[in-house]
């Protein structure tokens, strides 16, 4: 398994090539790519590289799904006895980024490394041979 800790929105993030995540707004239209340099640590197939601040020569690179509003959060403020009351509401922009491959000093790790290209084989007896015995 292979997977990366990224900052980004000040916020810092365990990635994985092939999943999609929500993170705070990007300025850059859907179906664009994008290159995170802030990779805090790498860790593939058991081999971890952990970065001083960050990781050198490794990067993450991804494409934007779409920019989207997050569910909205209510902030109810009330003062018993006084009738004062104020209710707030807040939506949260955000961008939905799937992750496309994480790259360690030009080794390049994607989502289909772990996939097989032929799903496997099994052997099955016709039904005649069945019928028979």
């Amino acid at each position: 398994m292979t997977y990366a800790i990224i900052e980004t929105g000040g916020k810092q993030l365990k990635v994985e090539p092939g999943r999609f995540y929500d993170i705070e707004l990007l300025h850059i239209e859907a179906e664009e790519k994008v290159t995170i340099n802030s990779v805090l640590l790498v860790q593939h197939h058991g081999e971890v590289t952990i970065g001083r601040p960050l990781v050198a020569g490794a990067t993450v690179e991804g494409t934007v799904v779409r920019n989207l509003r997050g569910r909205k959060v209510l902030v109810y403020k009330m003062k018993p006895k006084k009738k004062t009351r104020k209710k707030r509401g807040h939506r949260q922009e955000i961008t939905r980024l799937m992750i496309d491959s994480i790259t360690l000093n030009g080794t390049v790790f994607t989502a289909a490394e772990g996939v097989t290209a032929e799903p496997p084989v099994i052997e099955t007896s016709p039904p005649e041979a069945v019928a028979e015995q």
